[in-house]
């Protein structure tokens, strides 16, 4: 694989004359090899080392170089038309895939074996963990890296990162939960077995506060094992005090604690917040 991320960084340096590298039939095949590689997961964008973001630029340079090589094609899926220049992924049977209609994946993106797509989007680059669920109507945007048994609730949104071939893609770790209509984007990070209660909106501007102490622990990075709400709290301005939003932090799970449903909702009742 090292040769194949020098040959695709080579493309990717000399792209606007990718024929001082090699004739365009051969930049093709290679930048084909990559994408098959993320479609079956045996290479990803990024990944957790050391407890910090590994991301491996060559991939999304891959990405990148595959919208600049191919040509809109017209497919169709039943009474449906489209028009694009990435196919949508096949063989779900063989992948061990369960997937509703309604739901798409594109070529590029990685489905482990239990991963279940309710109608639903994963775009090209992401990797989703093995028996996750992506409910209705959610979003996996393109690089995002999702972890294993991770739920993504009715309407959530998970942000793609794309460009710049560096920037951080949002990462999801294992057994997290993203309560409905929730947002996670712009390379926000969710730490291992975390709930995010319903409508809760995490990037990188995002205060994440402790409710016990007030202290602010973050930006856009949500701690593991951590139930978390939307909030917001005040801020002076010119023209009066204004409520900003923040995620506030209701409790700490203790480590192989696992959160469910009732739990989660004896806690915010709790607080005083609707279930």
């Amino acid at each position: 694989m090292e040769q194949l991320a020098k040959t695709i960084t080579a493309l990717w340096e000399r792209r606007d004359d990718m024929s001082a590298v090699m004739d365009e039939v051969e930049a093709r095949r290679v930048v084909h090899e990559a994408i098959d590689r993320l479609d079956r997961g045996q290479a990803r964008v990024a990944e957790v080392v050391d407890d910090a973001v590994v991301v491996h630029e060559w991939l999304k340079q891959a990405i990148l170089l595959l919208f600049r090589l191919e040509q809109m094609v017209v497919a169709e899926a039943g009474p449906f038309e489209y028009l694009d220049k990435i196919p949508l992924k096949h063989d779900y049977l063989a992948a061990g895939v369960r997937v509703v209609p309604g739901a798409s994946a594109r070529w590029g993106s990685y489905l482990a074996p239990g991963v279940i797509l309710m109608p639903s989007y994963v775009n090209i680059g992401a990797y989703v963990g093995a028996e996750t669920m992506v409910d209705t109507w959610a979003t996996v945007g393109s690089c995002a890296q999702i972890g294993a048994r991770v739920h993504l609730a009715g309407g959530v949104g998970i942000g793609g990162v794309l460009e710049p071939a560096n920037a951080v893609p949002v990462v999801v770790e294992d057994d997290v939960m993203i309560g409905s209509r929730g947002m996670v984007t712009q390379g926000a990070r969710v730490g291992e077995g975390s709930v995010l209660g319903e409508g809760v909106i995490l990037n990188p501007g995002i205060p994440v506060i402790e409710a016990e102490t007030g202290d602010e622990v973050g930006r856009g990075v949500v701690p593991p094992r951590c139930i978390v709400v939307q909030a917001s709290r005040r801020r002076a301005f010119p023209g009066g005090e204004f409520g900003l939003p923040c995620a506030l932090i209701l409790r700490r799970l203790e480590e192989g604690e696992r959160h469910d449903k009732a739990k989660l909702n004896a806690i915010l009742r709790e607080h005083g917040i609707p279930t």
